[in-house]
C-alpha cells in the first residue's frame, strides 16, 4: 500500500508497511535467521547474528571516542568486511557514514573528508599514501587503520575493547544514513545526502522489482564507495536476509570462479562487466546455474550478450536499473516480462517515484515528447550537504532536475536518450550518444564505447566515437552504424583505444577529457 506523506517539505509516495530505519530492516533478518550466512570476505565468513554483534561492539567503539548521532565518519575501505561493519554500526548510531573510494587521490579524499567535516577516517593501510595531511581536515578526530598496523591511525581492533556503551536517541527515518560524493564531471563533487527513509525505500524496490530474498547469494563486484555497491547490493542483501560476497576487485576470470565456488544467484554490474566474462574463452566451463538476477545500468546490454547469458544460464532473468545518487536508485526497472519492441526502455517506474518530463521552459510534455526528467518521491535526496548553491539549482518544487533526457510513453515505459550535456547538435539534427554508443557495442568484440561531439564551423558538431576492444578499423564500425542508424548520427571519426575509457573514482567515462581530444581533430 502507498501514500501521499510529507518528507522535507515536499509531498511524496512512501510506502506505509516500511522499517523505521535502515538499522530496523537489518536488526529484523537478525531475529528471524541469525544463524543464516550474511557475509563472505575471502576466508572470513559470518552469520547474520556474527555480524550484528561485530557491529555492535564496533559502535561502543565509536561512540567511546566520540562519535554520536549526526556525526560523519569516512571510510578509504574498498570491498572487504569492515566496510560493511562500519556502515551497520553508523546505521544503528544515527552516525553519517562517508564512503570514499579507493581509487581516489590524497586532494580529493582531503576534500570529502573536510567538506563532510568527518570527525573519523577508517582506512586501509595498502591506501595509507593517499592520505591528507591533518592540517587538511581540521575537523577529523581521529583515524583508524584498517588491514594492519599503521602509525596514522589507531589499529581496527582496538574499536572492539570499549565498554558498552548508554542506549542512545532512536534514529529517525529523515535522518541521513551516508554522504555520497558525485563523481564531479565538472567543479567539485557534490555530497549527496541519503536518507534513511531513502535508502529503505530503494530496498523495497528492488525486492519489489527483482525479487531479492533471503535465499540469494548476492556478489559485491562494484566498488562498495558506489551508489549501486553500497545500496543496491550491500543493504538490499542484509535488508532481506541474502548472503553478501564480496569481492575485492573485479577481474573476469575471478568472478567466474567466486561466483561458481559461491553458489551466487544475484549481481548489479555494468554492461561492460558482463562483456568481459562472455570474452573469457572459458566462459562455458563454470557452473553458473545457481544465477537468477542480473541487473545493470549506466549503459543498454547488447542482445547478442543477453542472449548467450540466457542459453547459459536459463534461469536468469536480465534487469535494465535506470537510477542515479539522488535518487538513491532505482527509478525504473525494465521488468522481466517486457514485450521486445520495449527493450530499448529502461523500464517502469518503482512504485514511490513520481516522475516528470519537462521542456526548457518547466513545462511537462506530452506523453511519447522528449524532454529533461524531473524526478520525486521517497528515495530522492533532500539535497546535498551543506551546499545551497547546488541547492537552488538541481531541486525545484520538491523535484530533482536530473540533467537527462528522456520520454514517458502512454504505456509507462521510460526512455533515456542521453545526459542534456552529452547531446550533440549536428546541423539542427540532435544526436544522443547513448543511441550511437549502443549501436558501436553491438558490434562484435567492442566492450566499450564513448560518444562525444566536437566542434565544426558548418555544421556547429559532429560526431566522435571512441571504442574499446575488438579488430574492427574504422570502416567497418562506421558501415555497422550506418546500417543501425540515420546518416546524422553516423560517427565522423571513430577512434580505437588499446586501453579502457578514462574514467573517474566513481567510474564514470570522462566525456570533458574525451571532448578536449575530439577537439583536436579540428585543429589537424
Amino acid at each position: 500500500m502507498i501514500r501521499r506523506e510529507v518528507h522535507f517539505g515536499r509531498v511524496v509516495p512512501a510506502f506505509v508497511d516500511r522499517p523505521r530505519n535502515v538499522h530496523a530492516f537489518f536488526r529484523d533478518r537478525v531475529a528471524q535467521a541469525p544463524d543464516a550466512l550474511a557475509l563472505v570476505d575471502g576466508d572470513r565468513r559470518f552469520t547474520y547474528g556474527e555480524l550484528d554483534a561485530r557491529a555492535e561492539r564496533l559502535a561502543d567503539g565509536l561512540v567511546a571516542r566520540g562519535v554520536r548521532r549526526g556525526e560523519r565518519v569516512a571510510t578509504l575501505i574498498g570491498n572487504r568486511a569492515e566496510v560493511v561493519e562500519v556502515s551497520l554500526a553508523c546505521a544503528r548510531l544515527g552516525a553519517i557514514h562517508v564512503p570514499l573510494d579507493i581509487r581516489q587521490r590524497r586532494p580529493e579524499i582531503a576534500y570529502a573528508v573536510a567538506q563532510s567535516g568527518a570527525m573519523a577516517l577508517l582506512f586501509d593501510v595498502a591506501h595509507a599514501g593517499e592520505l591528507p595531511d591533518l592540517s587538511e581536515t581540521p575537523e577529523l578526530a581521529f583515524r583508524v587503520a584498517v588491514g594492519g598496523a599503521h602509525e596514522a591511525g589507531v589499529p581496527y581492533d582496538a574499536l572492539f575493547e570499549a565498554p558498552p556503551r548508554e542506549p542512545g536517541p532512536d534514529v529517525e527515518e529523515e535522518d541521513p544514513f551516508c554522504i555520497l560524493y558525485t563523481s564531479g564531471t565538472t567543479g567539485r563533487p557534490k555530497g549527496a545526502v541519503l536518507t534513511n527513509l531513502g535508502v529503505v525505500h530503494s530496498c523495497l524496490h528492488y525486492r519489489h522489482a527483482v525479487g531479492i530474498a533471503g535465499t540469494d547469494r548476492m556478489v559485491l563486484a562494484v566498488p562498495c564507495s558506489h551508489m549501486t555497491g553500497l545500496i543496491g547490493v550491500m543493504q538490499t542483501a542484509l535488508a532481506f536476509g541474502a548472503g553478501l560476497i564480496l569481492m575485492a576487485q573485479f577481474k573476469a576470470r575471478a568472478f567466474l570462479e567466486l561466483a561458481e565456488r559461491e553458489r551466487m544467484s544475484a549481481v548489479i554490474m555494468v554492461p561492460a562487466m558482463y562483456n568481459l566474462c562472455l570474452i573469457d574463452p572459458e566462459f562455458d566451463r563454470f557452473d553458473l546455474s545457481a544465477w537468477r538476477i542480473g541487473a545493470f545500468g549506466g549503459a543498454p546490454m547488447p542482445e547478442p550478450n543477453a542472449r548467450r547469458l540466457k542459453e547459459k544460464c536459463p534461469r536468469l532473468d536480465l534487469f535494465n536499473v535506470y537510477g542515479a545518487t539522488e535518487t538513491s536508485s532505482p527509478v525504473a526497472i525494465l521488468p522481466r516480462d517486457a514485450p521486445i519492441e520495449r527493450l530499448d526502455c529502461v523500464g517502469k517506474l518503482m512504485p514511490c517515484i513520481d516522475l516528470r518530463v519537462m521542456d526548457e521552459d518547466g513545462r511537462e510534455v506530452p506523453p511519447g515528447m522528449a524532454g529533461e526528467l524531473w524526478i520525486a518521491g521517497a528515495s530522492v535526496v533532500p539535497g546535498y550537504w551543506k551546499n545551497p548553491e547546488a541547492n537552488a539549482t538541481a531541486f525545484t518544487g520538491g523535484y530533482w532536475r536530473s540533467g537527462d533526457v528522456g520520454s514517458m510513453d502512454a504505456d509507462g515505459y521510460l526512455k533515456v536518450f542521453d545526459r542534456k550535456k552529452d547531446m550533440i547538435n549536428r546541423a539542427g539534427y540532435k544526436v544522443y550518444s547513448a543511441e550511437v554508443e549502443s549501436v558501436l557495442i553491438d558490434f562484435p568484440g567492442i566492450t566499450e564505447a564513448a560518444v562525444v561531439g566536437f566542434p565544426d564551423p558548418v555544421l556547429g558538431e559532429r560526431v566522435a566515437a571512441f571504442v574499446v576492444g575488438g579488430r574492427a578499423d574504422e570502416e567497418d564500425l562506421r558501415r555497422h552504424c550506418a546500417r543501425c542508424l540515420s546518416d546524422y548520427k553516423v560517427p565522423d571519426r571513430i577512434v580505437l583505444m588499446e586501453e579502457g575509457l578514462p574514467r573517474n573514482p566513481n567510474g564514470k567515462v570522462l566525456k570533458a577529457r574525451l571532448r578536449e581530444e575530439a577537439a583536436a581533430f579540428v585543429r589537424r
